[in-house]
């Protein structure tokens, strides 16, 4: 846990929040020299092997985008605009030098609008595909929901690609909203994506990160608030086979009061070099009084020669909160729950599907979309599937 002091935020309210710096997020800028070439020795960098990132971050413009396929319900409109538009949107400007990329290459955005009032009973599904990970394409993308609207939006990545991209999700007051990104793509793909988060007075967010192909894929979600009452639930679920890389990072800036973050994702490896990074992080504001914050990270490790990086932090600045905490684990099978399922006549093989079942579960139940359920369950399946799961080696209870 870090305790930072700042005698100048004496602000009253989220607007006038002073600009502290996070140590693991700098602040957000649209000047791409604020985001210099990261070397691997930056903090934020430091888990991420730049070299498997084939030039993405060198900033090169082309004019290749991904395929593009929706399904949407009446009510729901899709239009192109500009950068210039998106920012005048209200969306949050770029955290990293991969999102300043995205909107500088991106040759403007595409708008998801769902108008003020407006409840939206069946998924907007937008289906993004690359060809080949010869293409370097960027993507700027806003889903803007007006007040008191209810909405939930799939945005489906497949195929492959060089892919970076900055989603903005502009949440109007008093909105339940509901998020998914889904990164299914080849074992060749690198990803790096950043979705914004700004959560109007009194909305909900529920936003789930999950991935599972790719040979390089970099998640950043951040989330912000336009007033009190506020509340984010940022679900996630990774599975990295051998050889992947797959990182999920977190940023809850409470900056208003009496505003809810909670935290929740869940993740597992098998395979030779298969790697795992999530970094979380709260920062709560000398405003952001009356706040509850919780994240949590699990990790499940199926077989030998894998590695888990997990790192929770919370950066306070007051005292007056509600609740604010983080846990972290990393683990292989339960002898317990094994040596149950065995006892009963259940084979070793089926018992570690069903102890790997049944740690997913409950966080793929919380997604909200069943549809999309069904097909995690499935996909989990296959994932196992790759892998018989046999000379685990001395396993510990997951804490």
């Amino acid at each position: 846990m870090t305790v930072t002091q700042d005698p100048a935020a004496a602000a009253a309210g989220a607007a006038e929040a002073a600009p502290v710096v996070s140590h693991l997020n700098p602040p957000p800028s649209y000047d791409l020299a604020d985001h210099p070439a990261p070397t691997g020795r930056e903090e934020v960098w430091r888990f991420t092997p730049l070299k498997r990132l084939l030039g993405v971050l060198d900033g090169e413009e082309s004019g290749d985008r991904l395929g593009w396929d929706a399904d949407l319900p009446a009510g729901v409109t899709t239009s192109e605009i500009s950068a210039a538009e998106a920012r005048e949107l209200g969306e949050l400007a770029p955290g990293d030098r991969p999102s300043a990329l995205a909107v500088a290459n991106a040759g403007g955005a595409t708008l998801i609008d769902v108008p003020a009032e407006t409840e939206v009973d069946e998924p907007v599904v937008i289906r993004l595909h690359g060809e080949s990970v010869d293409q370097l394409v960027w993507g700027h993308y806003v889903l803007r929901f007006g007040a008191y609207s209810k909405a939930t939006v799939v945005l489906v990545h497949s195929g492959s690609a060089r892919y970076s991209a900055t989603t903005s999700v502009i949440v109007g007051d008093g909105a339940q909203v509901n998020v998914l990104s889904l990164q299914d793509w080849e074992d060749d793909a690198v990803h790096l994506g950043r979705d914004a988060i700004r959560v109007g007075r009194d909305a909900h967010v529920r936003h789930t990160a999950i991935s599972f192909g790719g040979d390089l894929v970099r998640m950043h979600a951040n989330v912000e608030y336009d007033g009190p009452g506020g509340e984010a639930e940022l679900l996630g679920l990774y599975f990295a086979d051998e050889g992947q890389h797959i990182e999920h990072r977190l940023f809850a800036d409470h900056n208003a009061p009496h505003t809810k973050s909670n935290v929740l994702y869940k993740g597992a490896l098998q395979g030779e070099k298969a790697h795992t990074v999530w970094i979380g992080n709260v920062l709560i504001r000398k405003v952001a009084e009356g706040i509850t914050t919780f994240e949590e990270n699990r990790n499940l490790v199926l077989t030998d020669g894998c590695q888990a990086d997990s790192v929770p932090n919370l950066e306070i600045e007051t005292g007056e909160i509600e609740d604010a905490g983080h846990a972290s684990a990393t683990a292989r099978f339960d002898d317990e729950q094994l040596f149950y399922l065995r006892s009963r006549g259940v084979s070793e093989k089926e018992a570690q599907r069903l102890v790997v079942h049944g740690f997913f579960n409950d966080l793929i139940r919380k997604v909200g979309i069943p549809a999309f359920e069904e097909q995690l369950l499935t996909t989990v399946e296959a994932e196992l599937a790759k892998n018989v799961l046999k000379d685990l080696g001395t396993t510990e209870p997951a804490s």
